[in-house]
């Protein structure tokens, strides 16, 4: 089987405030197809750079990074960005959603660009088919103001998924939302397990990571496995 992601010796430097600070250093991870991965961590310790070097917002200064087989280490900028619209979802503790537009028209706002044309009908299906996949379908016409923040956080995993992509990267999804929402919304996220899709998952929340197939734990700038039941 073809990894989805291997990343192999990465690493990355922040500079620009103060004395240099290494924050990746020899990172190793595989992604497999249908697989999910919660990475865990103190608050600096790398997490969200990781994600960022992972979704190409970034990049790592040593090491090799190959997505579906092919190393993307040191790819362009023009090309990565085709690679983000292509095959990766993204997923943030904030909505990002437009308050003036309904949850299908903040889905659909996906389908805009990269997709190439379409009728309206089938972008319709599409925005629909993601809106029925994190169970808010029923909600389609409902703008954010009037929906809840569990519900406002599945139309932000619907507008990710709509454009089916091969990996989802959520950033703290869970972090604003109570507890029993947030393990609907994680319900959510891991459902797209389910079809193929690959789950990276960056939390502070034990439970939530534990219904990963993978937790591993950011130390040190190094990536371990994380032993099933301890704290965080």
């Amino acid at each position: 089987m073809t990894a989805l992601i291997e990343l192999s010796g990465l690493s990355k430097t922040l500079t620009g405030q103060g004395e240099p600070r290494p924050i990746l250093s020899g990172v190793d991870l595989t992604v497999n197809a249908g697989d999910s991965v919660a990475i865990l961590g103190r608050s600096g310790s790398g997490k969200s750079t990781l994600l960022s070097v992972i979704g190409l917002f970034d990049r790592a200064d040593g090491g090799r990074y190959a997505l579906n087989g092919a190393d993307i280490t040191r790819v362009p900028e023009r090309r990565a960005a085709r690679l983000r619209s292509a095959e990766f979802g993204f997923v943030f503790q904030r909505f990002f959603l437009l308050k003036h537009l309904t949850a299908a028209q903040n889905v659909a706002m996906a389908l805009v660009n990269g997709q190439g044309w379409e009728s309206r009908r089938a972008r319709r299906a599409k925005v629909m088919a993601a809106l029925d996949r994190v169970g808010i379908a029923h909600l389609a016409k409902q703008r954010p103001p009037r929906m809840s923040g569990g519900e406002q956080q599945r139309v932000a995993i619907a507008r990710a998924l709509v454009r089916e992509p091969k990996i989802l990267l959520a950033d703290e999804p869970t972090g604003a939302l109570d507890t029993e929402t947030g393990a609907l919304v994680i319900d959510a996220l891991h459902s797209v397990t389910d079809r193929g899709c690959g789950l990276i998952l960056v939390t502070h929340d034990h439970a939530h990571a534990n219904r990963m197939h993978r937790v591993v734990r950011l130390t040190e700038g190094v990536l371990r496995a994380e032993p099933r039941g301890v704290a965080v």
